[in-house]
């Protein structure tokens, strides 16, 4: 494959700037969701809990997909977005359209 063209990486950094946004507006929900729990009734609290343990599980992983994308855009900055940082090869164009922010290609993952 060969290198990648100025088209190319700004439609991949528009790509990943849009799922920044995206995942800023969910945190931001699952944040004003679990400071909103007021209940007073047990019952409701067991179940206000239990919800809250869903989302921060959620919240998790979109702090994790977050800092994914904000090294994808440090490597894209410095020339290396859509190379494997394991062996250096290209990453796939389907593999990217896919998973805009991995580091690695498909021999490489994990």
């Amino acid at each position: 494959m060969s290198e990648f063209t100025a088209q190319e990486l700004s439609h991949h950094k528009g790509r990943l700037v849009a799922r920044l946004a995206e995942l800023d507006s969910r945190l931001q929900g699952i944040e004003d969701e679990l400071m909103s729990h007021q209940s007073r009734d047990w019952e409701e609290l067991a179940t206000e809990r239990e919800q809250d343990e869903v989302l921060t599980s959620l919240g998790e992983e979109g702090k994790q997909e977050l800092r994914a994308i904000f090294a994808a855009l440090t490597r894209l900055s410095e020339g290396e977005y859509g190379y494997c940082v394991t062996c250096g090869a290209r990453i796939s164009d389907e593999r990217l359209a896919i998973l805009p922010a991995t580091p690695f290609c498909r021999d490489c993952a994990p």
